[in-house]
C-alpha cells in the first residue's frame, strides 16, 4: 500500500472529520454527499452543543494521531474545522434560559 503524502493525509483527515461529525450528530450523510457543493450545506443539518463538543474532542485526538501534531495545534485546527464545516447547534444558549412565571 502506498504511503500518503502530507497533503493527502490532510485531505483524508478533513473527510474523516466531516464523516464523524455527521455520525455523531445522527445524520445519514457522508462527505461524498456534500463534496463539491458550493452552497451553505452545513446549515441544512443540526447538532447539539454536547454533540459538537464530542466531535471536537474526537477531532483533536484524530488529528494528533493521523497528522502527528501537538495537542495545541490539533485544537486550533478543530476550531477552524468547526468554523468552516461545523453544523449549527440546535440548542445553543438553551441551557441558560430560565422561564419565570
Amino acid at each position: 500500500m502506498k504511503r500518503l503524502s502530507k497533503e493527502e493525509k490532510q485531505e483524508q483527515a478533513v473527510i474523516d472529520l466531516i464523516n464523524k461529525m455527521f455520525e455523531i450528530a445522527g445524520h445519514n450523510v457522508t462527505y461524498d454527499d456534500i463534496k463539491g457543493r458550493q452552497d451553505n450545506w452545513y446549515q441544512q443539518w443540526e447538532m447539539t452543543v454536547a454533540e459538537n463538543e464530542e466531535w471536537k474532542k474526537w477531532g483533536v485526538d484524530h488529528l494528533r494521531k493521523v497528522l502527528k501534531i501537538p495537542k495545541y495545534k490539533a485544537e486550533k485546527e478543530m476550531m477552524w474545522a468547526n468554523l468552516q464545516w461545523g453544523l449549527k447547534c440546535s440548542d445553543y444558549g438553551m441551557e441558560k434560559i430560565t422561564i419565570k412565571i
